[in-house]
């Protein structure tokens, strides 16, 4: 299929962009950057706006940058952009292996970090890296500029608490302590579907016990979140197998997961006990490229 007519607008400014925005929102006007999900939904119909607000000619919003204990990402910094390290030590280097998970190199050279924060599919790989890093979302509209942290962006599944004539300027990822390591691990039923299930997780060690435990969830429930429940429960233990196995299991009886024709719940609860303790593992796995996996 097709999809249904609209009008093309090229902004040169973020101020343009969202003067459009003002006008043309509550028409149902849509921003295009990456494309790699709004697209294939307009040529099916299930979205047709009458404008699209087209902003990848304007300069300056593909930066990825340090600044201070963040991670910089502007609204055209693409997926394949941090297949190589865009931050300091091991940090750079996890960014760059989930990078390598998501979808296919075709999609990861035009899908964008923020484009995936916006959209806010349950299975998205940076919205699980946003919501267990902690990120805040910088808004942008006539009124002004706003921020918002993670815990508070996701309102349910490909909903966000982003107003129709804001724009998605950039996100401000927090750099983890330089001591930690850190684990990703997803499943999916071929390479580069959406995943069915999906963990980060990580720690600092301290005198041979785990401190600062992040446990992040996605692909399982409506939004990706932390499990504070799990990280409660291996805070101040030794890691290994047994702790990790107690602390998955832990997370099944936490999560309430999403249910469709091809994968009941029960699955995905079972599934969240298998990607949280092989993202554990992995956090503690002795190689080279896992070691202070952190900024």
């Amino acid at each position: 299929m097709k999809a249904p007519p609209f009008t093309l607008h090229r902004p040169a400014t973020v101020d343009e962009a969202v003067a459009l925005l003002a006008d043309l929102a509550d028409e149902g006007a849509l921003v295009l950057a990456g494309g790699q999900s709004l697209v294939p939904m307009m040529a099916l119909r299930l979205a047709y706006p009458p404008d699209l607000i087209d902003i990848n000619g304007i300069a300056g919003l593909d930066r990825i940058e340090v600044s201070g204990d963040h991670l910089v990402i502007g609204a055209l910094a693409r997926h394949h952009d941090f297949r190589r390290p865009v931050a300091p030590g091991p940090f750079g280097a996890l960014l760059a292996h989930i990078s390598g998970e998501i979808a296919h190199y075709p999609i990861r050279t035009r899908g964008t970090f923020c484009g995936s924060l916006a959209h806010a599919d349950p299975a998205s790989e940076w919205c699980l890296t946003a919501a267990t890093l902690g990120a805040e979302m910088v808004l942008q509209s006539q009124a002004g500029r706003r921020a918002v942290p993670v815990a508070e962006w996701f309102e349910g599944a490909m909903a966000t608490v982003r107003e129709p004539e804001e724009l998605l300027v950039e996100v401000r990822l927090s750099r983890p302590a330089e001591d930690a390591v850190w684990g990703f691990y997803e499943f999916n039923r071929r390479a580069g579907d959406f995943a069915i299930g999906a963990a980060l997780a990580g720690y600092r060690l301290e005198g041979g016990a785990m401190r600062d435990v992040r446990i992040g969830v996605g692909a399982v429930e409506e939004v990706p979140r932390r499990l504070e429940e799990v990280e409660a429960a291996l805070e101040g233990e030794a890691p290994g197998p047994e702790a990790f196995r107690t602390a998955a299991e832990i997370a099944a009886r936490a999560v309430e997961p999403l249910e469709d024709f091809a994968t009941p719940a029960d699955y995905r609860r079972d599934l969240a006990v298998t990607v949280i303790e092989r993202a554990l593992l992995e956090a503690g796995a002795d190689r080279p490229d896992q070691r202070g996996m952190a900024a």
